[in-house]
């Protein structure tokens, strides 16, 4: 709507000389830019993270569908980068040709042409100029380094272009400390976005001019403006105001106010301990609250002052403290480590949140889906841990009634520290005659030969010989087209809640999943976390 509007907005009257030196060219570069104004107020909302939070807690009570749509945030942010992207694009392709005509207005020195008479208006009286190349002794080149626009613009267009390369997944997964430092050049982005409308190059007609002289009828008569006994005067020209402030002021406060609540909360130091090469910190704070499934972003000192991971906690609600559980997995997580290890009375580090997900509507399903890939189980554990305090500890009723748990891991490595929680819950539930709430299947995904070998022997063994539970491992991966016909075929009549934390293959497979087996008397909603 706002391409359109603009595009048109710049075929009118006002505008006409305008037209006359650039062609549709005006309207191809004020149309994206008006786009980009819109999308360049919304690429932050998604990433105030305390905002999205309130706003989950708030209408969620109303509406489920509505706070799952806050949960597809980053998906958002994405798209609107996408779209600033595409938008920037044509708006300096348009303004590329728009200095080229102004450049041809003032080489053409020849004063039967209306383009010259044009571009020499304010050259040698009081009037404002219509071509912001005053000289024919220049070059577009020098005119774009040497303006407010320009000098803006290009400082917009390059961290523009190294914020999105940076973004790509190959740099996120593999050099993280790369998007974290590039994706702050959004301060200057921003600066350079709020003044690039300054140097008032793209000029219309004044509204005096206008009722005083018909463009499309002295257009005709150029060469006798100001004469007299002419009925046309020679126009008057100005620039619009700079607008794009009005677009991005709010959303930029309320950046500040988020980064302002971080500051506040990373005064607010924890200790830590690790058991193990996959970090386990368990922290306290006064005044912490959470649900199960939430995230906080970590800090620490020690490693670095500027860089801020989000790790979901694994703690239960009811319990006395929260915790995270890292892989070690780049240079961040092994300097956290390696500081550990020189710390073995725990470390201070700084924590922001915790954050909303979707984990945190697991309990308003009758029948729920977890799904979780390597590491991706950590919120899983909370939200087991919780229903072991709910059903074991405290005999408290729940909405959920059955719960099917998916955990797929690539090596043996990765079973270590939750088959432990696993463990607990099987004996327990299975002393409380509860067997039939819980149904989990573990996949390994991949293993070595001589690990099969062993496996083969032990096979038969009460306990598997991998996780040490009486359900045994299965090996390679679930067929997900037979799970969710069981399931629905089990629980007819019944929303089922699918929940995962995994890689983005894996959540497009359920998806299509959940969609192909929803029919009238069973849904399945899914549900992804996204940090």
């Amino acid at each position: 709507y706002l391409f359109v509007q603009f595009y048109f907005n710049f075929l009118t009257d006002k505008w006409f000389y305008t037209r006359v030196l650039l062609g549709h060219a005006l309207s191809w570069a004020r149309a994206p830019a008006a786009a980009l104004n819109f999308n360049c107020m919304l690429i932050l909302l998604p990433v105030c993270r305390n905002l999205l939070s309130f706003l989950r807690g708030t209408i969620q009570c109303c509406s489920r569908t509505a706070a799952r749509q806050l949960d597809r945030n980053l998906t958002f942010h994405k798209l609107v980068a996408y779209m600033i992207a595409f938008h920037t694009a044509v708006h300096i392709i348009a303004h590329l040709f728009n200095f080229e005509y102004f450049m041809d207005a003032q080489l053409n020195r020849n004063s039967s042409l209306l383009t010259f008479v044009l571009s020499e208006i304010g050259t040698n009286d009081s009037l404002p100029f219509l071509n912001p190349i005053r000289t024919n002794e220049t070059n577009p080149t020098i005119v774009m380094f040497t303006t407010i626009a320009g000098l803006t613009g290009v400082a917009i267009t390059l961290a523009l272009i190294l914020i999105i390369t940076s973004s790509m997944e190959v740099i996120r997964r593999s050099y993280f400390e790369v998007f974290w430092y590039t994706h702050h050049l959004f301060v200057i982005f921003f600066i350079g976005l709020v003044f690039h409308g300054y140097g008032r190059i793209v000029r219309g007609q004044t509204s005096d001019s206008l009722n005083i002289s018909n463009p499309k009828i002295c257009a005709e008569q150029f060469k006798t403006w100001g004469q007299n006994g002419s009925h046309c005067e020679i126009p008057v020209f100005a620039g619009n105001p700079p607008g794009t402030w009005k677009w991005v002021l709010a959303p930029m406060i309320l950046y500040v106010c988020e980064r302002l609540v971080r500051l506040y909360r990373s005064h607010q130091k924890v200790v830590v301990m690790h058991p193990s090469k996959t970090l386990e910190l368990q922290m306290k704070r006064k005044g912490f609250s959470m649900e199960v499934g939430q995230y906080v972003f970590i800090q620490c000192p020690s490693v670095s002052r500027l860089e801020w991971h989000p790790f979901t906690l694994t703690s239960a609600p009811e319990e006395d403290y929260f915790s995270a559980h890292i892989r070690i997995v780049g240079d961040w997580t092994q300097a956290l480590y390696e500081q550990l290890k020189l710390v073995p009375d725990g470390e201070e580090v700084a924590i922001d949140g915790p954050f909303g997900t979707a984990s945190e509507d697991v309990f308003r399903y009758e029948v729920v889906m977890l799904v979780g890939a390597g590491i991706g189980v950590t919120p899983f554990a909370s939200i087991l841990k919780s229903v072991w305090y709910k059903h074991i500890q405290n005999n408290q009723e729940v909405f959920t009634k059955k719960i099917y748990f998916y955990w797929l891991c690539p090596e043996t490595q990765a079973f270590e520290w939750f088959a432990d929680l696993l463990q607990s819950l099987e004996g327990q539930m299975a002393e409380k005659a509860m067997t039939d709430f819980l149904s989990y299947n573990i996949y390994l995904t991949r293993w070595k030969e001589t690990e099969a070998a062993h496996f083969r022997v032990h096979h038969e063994a009460v306990n598997d010989p991998i996780t040490g539970l009486k359900q045994k491992t299965l090996y390679g991966k679930p067929n997900w087209d037979n799970e969710f016909t069981n399931i629905a075929s089990n629980h007819p009549g019944t929303k089922v809640g699918v929940f995962l934390c995994g890689p983005p293959q894996l959540g497009k497979s359920l998806e299509k999943q959940c969609l192909s087996h929803s029919e009238a008397d069973v849904k399945f909603i899914f549900n992804k976390e996204n940090f």
